[in-house]
């Protein structure tokens, strides 16, 4: 029996239809892996280049029984699917896959950092993540989702986005 491990993703859009991204990329996602549960959907000020449209974002909680390095090219395939560009860091995409959390590993090599490098800093992963592992400690700074939220230098805008 393969094992699974427990997994946490960012989804994020900011191009086109972008709950029909974030849907599609919940649809190839369920056909890799098992999601256990979904935060709500917020809208989101860019974060990093600010001069483009706002962001759809939510945190998926899942298991796999793929590597990091397995569900990081995955995740790469379905941007690629969803008609993501190569562009400039922090730009706009059609949609975005993010690994935040696989397990308690810790990983930083040159293609994938686990935990995501930059979730204790950024409102729209941790507000979503808050929602759905209230009581997960970060395995490198040891501190709450929380205390990681009461940390932050700034609140970029977060707001709940009702489906339209």
């Amino acid at each position: 029996m393969a094992e699974h491990f427990e997994t946490y993703l960012g989804i994020g859009s900011n191009l086109g239809d972008r709950e029909s991204k974030i849907r599609f990329a919940l649809c190839q996602l369920g056909e890799i892996l098992k999601i256990e549960k979904l935060s709500k959907i917020y809208e989101t000020a860019p974060w990093g280049y600010r001069n483009q449209p706002t962001f759809l974002n939510l945190v998926v909680k899942c298991t796999t029984n793929l590597s990091p390095k397995d569900l990081l090219n995955s995740c790469k395939t379905i941007e690629k699917e969803a008609g993501r560009e190569v562009s400039f860091k922090y730009g706009p995409r059609a949609l975005d896959i993010d690994i935040l959390i696989y397990e308690n590993l810790v990983i930083k090599d040159a293609s994938l950092e686990i935990p995501h490098g930059m979730l204790h800093m950024r409102a729209f992963v941790l507000i979503p993540l808050k929602e759905i592992a209230p009581y997960w400690i970060h395995p490198v700074l040891q501190v709450s989702v929380s205390e990681m939220i009461e940390k932050l230098e700034t609140m970029e805008d977060v707001t709940y986005w009702a489906t339209k």
